[in-house]
């Protein structure tokens, strides 16, 4: 009797309906591909600055000019997925990194993008000169600019809050610190980081109008894209435009919320501790399409054994850098004069960007921006304190019905990426119709943007509540004020650090576009650092740019140093589940 193979093909006469999903999942694929090709393509192009593109108000134009915008954005998103894995390990990691590494993101996140633009922008066209490439690149930087810092710290949280019972099983293993990060560390922080990943998405579309119509130094600059388009919608007061851009990013929305990120939350599932108890929540159609594939089959077995190369070969055992418990005497002279370097680094930077700013403005002058910043500061805190109180329990009431999550989803994703300028004409309508105080009445829009990094954190900290938890505190009988005490506050707080961290920096760098509202031939002015940064960035005072911008800096530094950095220790320190 002859013997049978181990595995023989199944005999089918169907033929290429064997292959249907195949050639369905690559239609889709390359069709994607090919638009973000022809998109890529046009970045080469010969640019000259001062020469304006024509940017058509025609709905048959959108197509085109969504795929650039969304270009931009997954290159930007790239880049912020590269910084995250490097940067916020090595906070994570090393004390001496962490002094440096942390009050840096906090300068940077506070930077205004119109003051990053008017730094960088001149920087990337003299690197590629007569090319469209260089404004595509100050565009992208200031895209990243606004996703990354958010990524970064929800990284950096997860690797400080990482439960206790997980190291404890990589030493039972005896995992070596690379084999722990890449099989302990990243996938208890891939719920999170995706969740953040898709606000910082999000948040690229807030800037998006900022990023591609570009105003510095009395000179404009204007990539096609959505935001360019909204732009000049805004500049005509033509409503009907206005609408077609947020049909069009709703549509761009819902595409890769459908084809990315819905089928990355399936697959993340398997990281989340009650994924066994119910998956049914986390079916995304594409994912199940591609399931189906034999492609995909294939492509997994390719990344598995690559995974297995790079994770577990001898030769790439990494040590991860961490800094002794106890140091020697060279160590602490060394760490001695690391601190020596670092004071000594900022008292130059200061010194030197004192000297530029003296020279044409005032001491008087200074302390009135020391007053717009206290000002700007009193807004933003009032502000996180009513988005805290409204979205702490709505995601809360979201994390723990990953039903009905996955409906709100797209939703809470298209009202994140809703560029605020779009807002403006009822704003600035209603201020003027009935004489509102613009004082007032334009502070909401700063935190129209940022809110949803609150809401986005606390359903990732909610979700990744252990079923075990939940339902011990319902076996005795723990509800109300005293289920909020003891389970849901102290889970959720370190996610709601991070996002309220950042919704708060965010809320700064909002202030540039919220103080200055613009309707057609219609300017409203409001008193706060905003304001000054704007009006002086459109003039191309770099002088007051750099005043306005490291004042802003200042603040936000001494209130996270102050404010979120003790929150945060102690939220690592004192709310970790184990």
């Amino acid at each position: 009797m002859p013997k049978t193979p181990y595995y023989q093909a199944p005999k089918t006469k169907q033929g290429l309906k064997s292959y249907f999903w195949d050639i369905l999942a690559l239609i889709i694929i390359l069709a994607i591909f090919a638009i973000l090709a022809c998109a890529a393509k046009e970045m080469h192009t010969p640019y000259q600055v001062g020469s304006l593109p024509e940017i058509s108000l025609e709905i048959s134009a959108l197509p085109g000019y969504a795929a650039n915008t969304v270009l931009r954005m997954f290159i930007a998103l790239l880049f912020s997925l590269a910084f995250t894995f490097i940067i916020a390990p090595l906070a994570a990691k090393n004390r001496q990194a962490e002094k440096v590494l942390l009050p840096l993101i906090d300068i940077l996140q506070s930077i205004p993008i119109l003051g990053m633009l008017s730094m960088t922008v001149v920087a990337f066209i003299q690197l590629f000169p007569n090319s469209r490439l260089g404004p595509e690149c100050a565009a992208i930087f200031a895209i990243f600019t606004s996703q990354v810092w958010n990524m970064t710290l929800s990284f950096y949280q997860s690797l400080r809050t990482t439960p206790k019972e997980f190291y404890d099983t990589a030493a039972v293993f005896q995992l070596s610190s690379w084999q722990q990060f890449w099989k302990i560390e990243v996938p208890f922080a891939i719920p999170g980081l995706l969740w953040n990943t898709m606000i910082s998405l999000s948040a690229g579309w807030f800037f998006v109008v900022a990023s591609e119509a570009i105003s510095v130094a009395n000179q404009n600059i204007m990539l096609p894209g959505i935001g360019s388009y909204i732009s000049v919608a805004i500049a005509n007061a033509n409503i009907q435009a206005i609408f077609y851009s947020i049909a069009a990013m709703l549509i761009v929305i819902l595409l890769y919320d459908q084809l990315l990120f819905r089928p990355l939350l399936a697959w993340s599932a398997r990281f989340n501790s009650n994924y066994v108890d119910d998956p049914e929540p986390n079916r995304a159609w594409f994912y199940e399409l591609l399931i189906k594939t034999r492609i995909l089959k294939q492509c997994e077995r390719m990344f598995s054994h690559v995974t297995e190369i790079l994770v577990n070969s001898p030769k790439l055992q990494l040590p991860m850098i961490n800094t002794p418990p106890l140091c020697p005497l060279y160590y602490r002279l060394a760490i001695f004069a690391w601190n020596i370097v670092l004071c000594l680094s900022v008292v130059i930077a200061l010194y030197f960007l004192w000297d530029f700013i003296s020279k044409d403005v005032s001491i008087a002058e200074v302390g009135h921006v020391f007053y717009l910043g206290a000002i700007t500061a009193f807004k933003v805190m009032i502000l996180i304190i009513l988005a805290s109180l409204i979205w702490v329990p709505i995601g809360v009431w979201i994390g723990l019905h990953p039903k009905i999550g996955q409906y709100i989803q797209p939703l809470t994703q298209f009202l994140a990426a809703f560029p605020i300028n779009l807002v403006y004409p009822l704003a600035v309508t209603a201020i003027i119709y009935y004489q509102l105080n613009v004082e007032v009445w334009s502070t909401p829009l700063m935190i129209l943007g940022t809110q949803w990094y609150i809401l986005f954190n606390v359903i990732a900290g909610t979700a990744a509540i252990p079923n075990e938890l939940r339902l011990v505190a319902k076996n005795l009988f723990v509800h109300r004020w005293l289920w909020w005490k003891r389970l849901a506050l102290p889970a959720i707080f370190p996610y709601y650090i991070t996002g309220s961290m950042t919704a708060a920096a965010g809320c700064w760098n909002a202030s540039i576009v919220a103080d200055v509202l613009q309707w057609g031939d219609h300017k409203l002015v409001a008193t706060g650092l905003g304001s000054y940064i704007s009006e002086h960035t459109t003039l191309g005072d770099f002088p007051r740019i750099l005043l306005g911008i490291a004042i802003m800096c200042l603040y936000v530094l001494i209130i996270n140093h102050f404010v979120w950095r003790k929150l945060y220790n102690y939220a690592a320190s004192r709310f970790i589940l184990e």
